[in-house]
């Protein structure tokens, strides 16, 4: 389905799990594998060099390892017969040492942990690129008053800059989560057969250390064939990721909601526009964020289902997750990309979000004003009386401030110029300025450490 790559994969993670990325990454194995043999004595020296010479995935016939996959079980069987053969045209005697004392699975797992090292690579620095343009706009819009809004209905104002806040302090712990995860994650997987190297005998531990240090992966206290909770912890990561900036992408769109206005997507020649409809401005990056974000939960289902892997290999769980993990980790990659192009361009339309603010005639600030006249006749009777005069403004259509003003009740405890200073939205945004000071702070910490 290469004609939506574009629009819901346009990320460097999509290369990364191409098909010669995906054979790369099992003939490093094996180049890999026949060096560490040699160094524990266990192959000669002299067959190291013709192997690693053949493990190059465009010298495969793709195709043909393809078809014969399907009779194989796996890919790895078939790669190894292209690779001993090839290998055997330069030197019959070096072919005998190929794919020595491994087992398919063993070059399957350690070619996607070798896909994974990259895909985390790509990812940090998509985050950190995530966060400078979050950092910069959480900045910008740091006094921007706009109303807050819970049940999708207005509540008291906040600031645009307190709610890019919260998806930026989101992404940091997402980073400190990868910095944390890599160690466990990204592990050699060598067992041979049945998870014990008994045909290394004496020497399957030398050579897995060997193994693990040519391809500068940590090594396993023990093969884990059938034990997937490190590629679940990858999945989870990439899909944690993608569900924080889906929240904002959904946000983003209700946002930009004609009768609201309150924001834009970047704007450009035949962005987000309509094959009928002129006018038409569509959140066509938010789309594709939730059009993502809207599948990764299933594939998820697919992956936690698959950690039920019998005894020593798996049947049906291990060969599930070769399609679903790399679908997963390619959508997490178009979602951080998409979602970055729209932080760097959006259009923030501040004007809009103070008059959005005065659509309910000063409703939004009554709570300022029922907690200034707790004070003087109790929280009880202040909310009562301050709720009828709400309801009046409503079914009159009237400003809540002329209301107010005209209520001996409320004149009695305050002045005209204190009802204006309750009523006034800039006034009423609590610890904005310290929450998003303490994210900023820590964004820069973090940050200053990835450097």
């Amino acid at each position: 389905m290469t004609l939506f790559t574009p629009m819901l994969r346009p990320s460097p993670l999509t290369a990364i799990f191409s098909d010669e990325k995906t054979l790369q990454g099992m003939l490093d194995f094996e180049a890999a594998l026949a060096q560490a043999c040699a160094q524990c004595g266990v192959i000669p020296e002299s067959a190291v060099e013709l192997i690693a010479s053949q493990c190059q995935a465009h010298k495969l016939d793709a195709q043909a390892l393809s078809q014969a996959a399907a009779g194989a079980g796996n890919l790895a069987i078939p790669l190894v017969k292209q690779l001993t053969a090839r290998v055997k045209l330069q030197d019959e005697q070096a072919a005998r040492y190929v794919h020595w004392g491994a087992t398919s699975q063993d070059a399957i797992d350690t070619g996607l942990i070798l896909q994974l090292r990259a895909a985390f690579s790509a990812s940090e620095e998509l985050i950190e690129k995530l966060i400078s343009a979050l950092t910069g706009q959480v900045q910008r819009h740091q006094h921007s008053v706009m109303p807050g809004r819970t049940w999708m209905q207005h509540a008291l104002p906040i600031t645009f800059g307190l709610k890019l806040a919260g998806t930026l302090d989101a992404l940091l712990r997402w980073q400190q989560r990868l910095y944390e995860i890599k160690p466990r994650v990204l592990v050699l997987q060598f067992g041979g057969a049945a998870g014990t190297l008994a045909s290394l005998k004496d020497q399957g531990i030398p050579v897995a250390r060997a193994l693990a240090k040519q391809l500068q992966l940590h090594q396993a206290d023990t093969p884990w064939h059938s034990q997937r909770d490190r590629l679940l912890e990858a999945a989870g990561w990439f899909a944690g990721v993608s569900c924080t900036l889906g929240k904002f992408a959904g946000d983003f769109s209700l946002l930009m909601q004609t009768e609201v206005s309150e924001v834009g997507e970047p704007i450009a020649e035949g962005r987000g526009g309509s094959s009928t409809m002129p006018h038409k401005r569509n959140p066509v990056s938010c789309a594709a964020v939730l059009t993502a974000t809207t599948g990764i939960p299933g594939l998820m289902a697919t992956l936690y289902a698959s950690q039920n892997q019998q005894h020593e290999r798996a049947l049906g769980g291990w060969q599930a997750e070769w399609e679903t993990l790399p679908q997963l980790i390619t959508l997490a990659g178009g979602v951080m990309q998409t979602s970055w192009e729209l932080l760097n361009g959006m259009q923030v339309n501040t004007a809009r979000m103070r008059a959005n603010l005065d659509i309910t005639h000063g409703l939004i600030m009554a709570e300022s004003v029922t907690l200034a006249l707790a004070q003087f006749i109790g929280k009880q009777e202040a909310h009562r009386l301050v709720e009828q005069l709400c309801h009046r403004a409503l079914d009159k259509n009237q400003p809540l401030a002329a209301l107010l003003a005209e209520t001996p009740q409320v004149t009695r405890y305050l002045c005209l110029k204190e009802i204006e200073t309750l009523l006034d939205p800039q006034h009423a945004t609590g610890s904005n300025d310290v929450f998003i000071n303490q994210v900023l702070a820590r964004a820069a910490q973090q940050t200053g450490r990835v450097k």
